[in-house]
């Protein structure tokens, strides 16, 4: 097991012995339909303490050649899922199982305060390719040495391809809000290890923020993006779902009602069946509508037995202040009108997927989104307070900007 390549299991069978788990394993059924496809990008976006990182670990020990998980998945539902068929193949639920090579990268692990962009990537670049090299000593690397380089001369050598999974792929974009220049440093530095590569089986990247926009165009305009606002086959994967929360009130003599109104709200939109589009374009069928509640929040609720505003151990209410007192037209004027219940219509289009870059309020709203401080109703271009921990945050967070 290494630290960056194949870094095994260990952290999945955790999440599998914690008292709360919820089986999110049908996910890998979908990746396993775009690995060594043209789909093989896949960022993934949602706020804090939804279960990302867990995620990655899941997919790590899925993928992972010398983890053997053979018997932790036999536990899950991944393994009673039905084969995906695809124009020219059909996927087992373990066709992949241990079929790759791994390389999971958590982009904080590489940064600190003082830390500029550039020496982070050269940091991040030694650290992996000196891994990578000792592990393939028969390879003949020469003199040039950079992570695209090392990697074309592992596939070329061994034909071996690689899973890529980057966690907190966004951290540059949090962390080094002003530095413009870094960020299209680190955006560019993503593209050339990952675009049109051969060895890249699959790419897999999640954070808080969707991918950063320049202008029309984007540097990773390869991945496909499942975000808050567009989860796409993600979304009962972003959260806990309806059903999933009520065999945890059965479990925890909880009542549903309570769980609902404090930690559900977010209705986020999946894929709908080829089937059902007739019925879709009627306006008959609704099923692809997901209600998501905050994993974190729920699973502290049910192990405490106390409902309460669980969202603030994770974000502070100056960091949602912050954003409110952005001084843009309408903006607290709309954040009053959320806040009595009301719903708004608003345009995604222009922002920039980071967290300086606003031009309006509703710039700032998309970004409440992807915090997860708003609901988003993509088909009427809505937002709004989920439920009552968020909105006891927004209380907090206005008590002196109304004042």
């Amino acid at each position: 097991m290494g630290i960056y390549l194949n870094p095994g299991k260990s952290m999945f069978e955790e999440a599998l012995e914690a008292d709360i788990y919820i089986d999110k394993t049908k996910m890998i059924q979908y990746l396993n339909s775009v690995v060594k496809t043209r789909m093989k990008y896949v960022s993934v976006s949602r706020p804090r303490r939804f279960g990302k990182s867990m995620a990655a670990d899941m997919i790590c020990a899925y993928y992972d050649r010398n983890a053997d998980s053979k018997d932790l998945f036999l536990q899950t539902e991944l393994s009673r899922c039905e084969p995906v068929v695809c124009e020219n193949r059909t996927i087992n639920w373990d066709s992949y199982l241990g079929a790759f090579d791994v390389i999971r990268l958590v982009m904080t692990d590489f940064m600190d305060d003082n830390t500029s962009v550039r020496d982070m990537l050269k940091y991040l670049n030694d650290e992996v390719t000196e891994e990578l090299m000792e592990t393939f000593p028969e390879v003949k690397f020469g003199n040039r040495i950079n992570l695209r380089i090392v990697l074309n001369k592992i596939f070329a050598t061994t034909k071996r391809q690689f899973i890529i999974v980057i966690d907190e792929w966004d951290a540059v974009f949090r962390k080094c809000k002003n530095d413009e220049e870094g960020q299209e440093l680190y955006l560019d530095f993503l593209r050339d290890c990952l675009k049109d590569k051969p060895y890249v089986a699959l790419a897999y990247i999640t954070g808080i923020l969707p991918i950063k926009k320049y202008g029309e165009h984007s540097a990773l305009n390869m991945f496909d993006e499942y975000s808050m606002m567009h989860p796409m086959q993600m979304a009962e994967f972003t959260g806990f779902t309806t059903s999933e929360v009520l065999e945890l009130c059965k479990e925890y003599n909880m009542k549903y009602e309570e769980i609902s109104s404090w930690y559900d709200g977010y209705v986020i939109s999946g894929i709908i069946p080829k089937d059902k589009r007739e019925e879709y374009r009627e306006g008959t069928y609704t099923d692809h509508k997901v209600a998501i509640y905050s994993p974190l929040s729920v699973v502290k609720a049910m192990t405490t037995g106390v409902i309460k505003n669980y969202w603030n151990k994770t974000e502070t209410y100056e960091a949602l202040a912050e954003y409110i007192k952005r001084n843009y037209a309408g903006l607290k004027e709309a954040v009053a009108l959320l806040m009595n219940g009301g719903r708004l219509v608003i345009d995604t289009s222009t922002y920039k997927n980071d967290m300086t870059t606003f031009t309006g309020r509703d710039d700032v709203l998309s970004l409440l989104v992807h915090l997860g401080y708003l609901g988003f109703d993509d088909e009427k271009s809505e937002v709004f307070i989920p439920n009552n921990e968020i909105l006891d945050e927004f209380k907090t967070s206005t008590k002196v900007i109304f004042c």
